[in-house]
């Protein structure tokens, strides 16, 4: 593989699996197999003979030609597909100089690579998918593991009302699921054959340019497109896009987990390890390293779903310059999200949790985020507007004397004329406030198991 600029942090940002597909050999093989298929599509058609087909497909392996050359050669071709083809019909007509005169006949070169990109695409969707799932089966055990482990609920990062943490969790999980059903919709749109010749036409063909198409696109396992899409862009930039989601939900479980593991919060931790989210300098940190990742990637994503976007005002029927910054830009995507679902993987499977963390956190402001408890239930006899004002004025008082607001509540006489002792436990305890929390997880679990 010749990707030297990558190795260093590859293994960090990436996951190991896309970055083998989209290696040069993985370009090199996608392009390679187009050409054999066609080889193939076109003998079944009758417009090659069958004789052909064998020593076409003797010369459709990756491992025969050098990366280094040909990238060399692109300088002077403008694509990959030129000079790959060039040195495909040389080692042919070593062993066979008929079948050479029919390597790549009626194509172009746009199609060899978009066609090569799609088959490397589906390899790389069927991964996204298979990590995908196992993520949401992690989230799932999670989130029915701590339904009822109650926790701060926390807006404009300060206490709101209680939550739990399987109600954060299973807030995770459904952004899984979403993006699972979106790349079972879009694999129609995006798994598609590309194949339209010098200016989409498909001239050089003749009448036999839709059967061999059809004999094509069954050949490779894709869809079979109404038109060739040459500079109609919407196809990759819809697949960039989902990416862009994706990753953009992995960055917000990285965020919420990271916050959760700031030393002045510790309720939540991805597993530990030897030397995992350690210091240089000081041996009591504990990083938390795969978060940076899936932070990182949610960064980086929408700048090149933008460079996808910028992309389609492609001219008439080639692009100049547009097509060519798709290249590298959709094979990147795909490599920061799979190494972000790496990451998630093993921050979900093993997550650590201190619940009495939270239960102790859930008292640092003495009652304060069950407010809104007594207010709505002193509501119910007094009215909104009085009850509101009346909590308010006991927040402020808990707060000024450092006391907590059960102590407040239960000497305030327009209080306890309405709510006794043990209501005022009730409404105090976080376990009796957190509404919808269970249901919002068995709905998203069941959504999960559904897919």
């Amino acid at each position: 593989m010749n990707q030297g600029t990558h190795q260093l942090f590859d293994a960090y940002f990436t996951g190991p699996q896309m970055r083998r597909i989209f290696s040069d050999e993985g370009r090199l093989q996608g392009m390679l197999d187009f050409e054999a298929a066609l080889a193939r599509a076109e003998a079944r058609c009758g417009v090659i003979p069958q004789s052909a087909v064998g020593p076409i497909e003797g010369g459709c392996s990756a491992d025969l030609y050098d990366p280094i050359a040909l990238g060399i050669a692109i300088g002077t071709a403008g694509n990959s597909a030129i000079p790959l083809v060039k040195a495909m019909g040389k080692r042919i007509a070593e062993h066979d100089i008929e079948a050479e005169r029919y390597v790549h006949l009626g194509a172009t070169s746009q199609d060899v690579m978009d066609t090569g990109l799609v088959l490397q695409l589906r390899q790389a969707i069927d991964l996204i998918e298979a990590d995908l799932s196992r993520l949401g089966d992690s989230l799932a055990t999670q989130a029915e593991r701590h339904a009822r482990t109650p926790m701060a609920g926390r807006t404009w990062l300060q206490h709101a009302t209680p939550v739990t943490l399987g109600m954060k969790i299973a807030g995770w999980l459904g952004a899984i699921n979403r993006h699972r059903q979106r790349l079972r919709e879009i694999k129609p749109r995006v798994l598609c054959l590309q194949f339209g010749g010098a200016s989409g036409s498909l001239a050089a063909l003749g009448e036999q340019a839709w059967p061999v198409s059809q004999a094509l696109a069954n050949e490779l396992g894709l869809e079979l497109p109404d038109q060739p899409w040459h500079t109609q862009r919407d196809r990759p930039a819809e697949f960039a896009g989902l990416l862009g989601l994706i990753a953009g939900s992995l960055g917000k479980l990285g965020r919420d987990l990271s916050l959760l593991m700031q030393t002045d919060v510790g309720e939540v931790f991805e597993p530990s390890a030897p030397g995992k989210g350690g210091s240089s300098t000081m041996p009591h940190k504990r990083n938390p390293v795969g978060s940076a990742v899936m932070i990182s990637a949610s960064v980086r994503a929408p700048g090149l779903v933008a460079t996808m976007l910028s992309a389609m005002p492609q001219e008439h029927e080639r692009s100049l310059g547009l097509w060519h910054a798709e290249w590298e830009t959709l094979p990147e995507l795909c490599c920061l999200v799979s190494g972000s679902l790496q990451q998630a993987l093993v921050a979900i499977g093993d997550l650590e949790v201190d619940a009495d963390r939270m239960a102790g956190n859930l008292e640092q402001t003495r009652g304060l985020v069950l407010a809104e408890a007594v207010s709505i239930a002193l509501a119910q006899r007094i009215g909104r507007d009085a009850a509101h004002h009346l909590i308010e004025q006991c927040c402020k008082r808990a707060v000024a004397d450092g006391r907590h607001l059960r102590g407040v509540l239960g000497e305030t006489p327009e209080v306890r004329k309405q709510l006794n002792d043990a209501e005022l436990d009730r409404l105090l305890d976080p376990a009796n406030y957190l509404g919808q929390a269970q249901l919002w997880v068995a709905r998203a679990v069941a959504e999960h198991r559904r897919l």
